[in-house]
């Protein structure tokens, strides 16, 4: 018997080791107004739940700013963009945020309100990279120029988080026929 890690097993079970986050999933206090909770479960190939997964988040602010250390000097300070939170044993998952402003893509257009995500899980050696988009941004979604690369209408369909109670429900799918775009990054 071999005591070599396989390639299955460099990215779990071990999330939690140096993984951990200060304020978790908290991308802005429970107290912001506005705040929004986006929940989703992480799924593999045949729709089970992945119980060891981690999602990060990295996003802009309401008016289309991300933190950075000039934020104090505008009067922003409880806004921190980066949220991370380990999946439950039903791969369920939840951060507290914002809705993001729109902000300029490379060419100076204004890309729709997104939230990028990042997934790590056992099995993968590389995170993925995704980002999440919001139904009732209908308009903005329409121009994106990432989402309009995308052919597909089902496949672009991945990527739109719908509306829910207190916020959005986003399903990371890791494969199979429902597989969430990923980018290479």
């Amino acid at each position: 018997m071999s005591t070599d890690r396989t390639p299955s097993q460099t990215a779990g079970p071990y999330l939690s080791i140096a993984m951990t986050w200060p304020d978790g999933p908290f991308v802005v206090p429970e107290s912001t107004d506005g705040a929004v909770w986006i929940r989703g479960r992480l799924l593999d190939g045949v729709g089970e739940p992945v119980p060891d997964g981690l999602i990060e988040s990295w996003q802009a602010d309401e008016e289309g700013r991300f933190a950075h250390p000039a934020a104090a000097s505008r009067g922003r300070t409880s806004f921190r963009g980066f949220g991370r939170c380990t999946t439950d044993e039903a791969g369920r998952f939840g951060l507290l945020t914002v809705v993001p402003g729109p902000v300029p893509a490379a060419d100076g257009q204004p890309q729709a309100p997104h939230i990028d995500i990042s997934v790590f899980a056992r099995g993968i050696l590389t995170r993925l990279v995704t980002r999440l988009y919001f139904e009732d941004e209908a308009a903005a979604n329409a121009a994106d120029p990432v989402l309009r690369s995308i052919d597909d209408p089902a496949r672009r369909s991945t990527l739109v988080a719908r509306r829910g109670d207190d916020g959005y429900t986003f399903d990371i799918h890791l494969q199979g026929a429902e597989e969430t775009v990923f980018f290479d990054v």
